[in-house]
């Protein structure tokens, strides 16, 4: 019998096995860490070192799309910024599975075809840390200094075949494809797509507004979870969300609390991002709108990824006539702050 979802191929055995097939040994010790988009592994090798095995989500991204991340992640290992970069890989002649190939410049990315569904496996070396102190100014200063260093890099070349970020690709889009699902209940709908569609008339507005804005290659999803701090700083943990967007996008999941205390927490940012890359002021004024695209972006991904037991698992609350009640409201908010204000320097 098939598997109801790809990951139930995905067992301990299959895991090491998948190692195996580009020469690093497991010995029988793996512990699944936390990530509901792909399927992560850190793995003990008989040798006594370890790795962290990601597995990506089947038919969530191209090989191209994968292989844009791992060559952004090396470029900026070789500029000596912290971030934790796919390990060359090559087919072992002991590969329990024969069709396993390993692609890219260098190979980072093993491939391989099992019932219809494409893995994707990239390998890392294990890093420990802690989140960041982001009540700390001088903390908030070097993530200044590391974002703007990243920067640089991201603006020496575009993506070709990872998205773009903007209303379309994380708004509307999203939107259209809740509508069309069957997980927003009936009462709460219309009032759901009545607010959302006039968020996205602000978003789009606010787009427009600031006027024409240099995309670049960004790490898209810079929460303090995805920030790994170590005695010698922050080291980047998770590159799977990069994009092309507007610089600010990197920026502001930083900032929290009250508008004046956002404010003295950007200065702080800006600060040290200064010193390696100058930064576009118009770009301030999509900090909400930008919010706001992720909430949307954030439904039609847990959406999308329903027929994933783990989902169902992890956030039970979501589908729920209180869910959609409560995004409608919070999206409300979003209308209200983007219509009276906005930080500026």
């Amino acid at each position: 019998m098939s598997a109801a979802h790809p990951y139930e191929r995905l067992t301990p055995q299959r895991v090491l096995d998948a190692l195996q097939g580009v020469g690093l040994f497991g010995d029988g010790r793996l512990l699944q860490l936390n990530s509901y988009e792909n399927r992560v592994f850190q793995a003990m090798l008989e040798d006594g070192s370890a790795v962290v095995a990601k597995f990506y989500r089947p038919g969530r991204w191209s090989d191209a799309q994968i292989l844009e991340e791992h060559h952004f992640a090396l470029q900026l290992a070789e500029q000596e910024i912290p971030v934790i970069a796919p390990l060359p890989l090559r087919p072992d002649a002991t590969s329990p599975l024969p069709e396993l190939s390993c692609t890219g410049e260098p190979p980072t990315l093993a491939c391989w075809s099992e019932e219809g569904a494409a893995f994707r496996l990239g390998v890392y070396a294990r890093r420990s840390g802690h989140g960041p102190e982001l009540d700390d100014p001088a903390v908030l200063s070097w993530l200044g200094r590391f974002l703007g260093r990243m920067h640089a890099v991201g603006a020496r070349e575009p993506f070709q075949a990872r998205r773009r970020l903007d209303a379309a690709t994380y708004g509307h889009q999203p939107l259209q494809r809740l509508l069309d699902g069957e997980l927003i209940t009936p009462a709460q709908r219309p009032g759901f797509e009545a607010t959302a569609r006039a968020a996205l008339t602000l978003v789009d507005g606010a787009f427009v507004s600031v006027g024409a804005w240099t995309p670049l290659r960004l790490h898209g999803d810079f929460h303090p979870g995805n920030i790994l701090w170590r005695d010698e700083g922050p080291h980047i943990v998770d590159l799977d969300d990069c994009c092309s967007g507007p610089a600010v996008q990197d920026l502001w999941m930083l900032l929290s609390g009250a508008p004046h205390e956002m404010r003295s927490q950007l200065l702080h940012v800006l600060d040290g991002y200064a010193a390696f890359m100058r930064f576009d002021a118009r770009e301030l004024a999509l900090i909400e709108p930008l919010r706001t695209l992720r909430m949307l972006h954030h439904s039609a991904w847990l959406a999308e990824r329903w027929s994933d037991p783990a989902f169902p698992a992890a956030f039970p609350w979501f589908g729920s006539a209180a869910y959609w009640s409560q995004q409608t409201q919070a999206l409300r908010e979003q209308i209200d702050t983007m219509q009276d204000s906005s930080l500026t320097l």
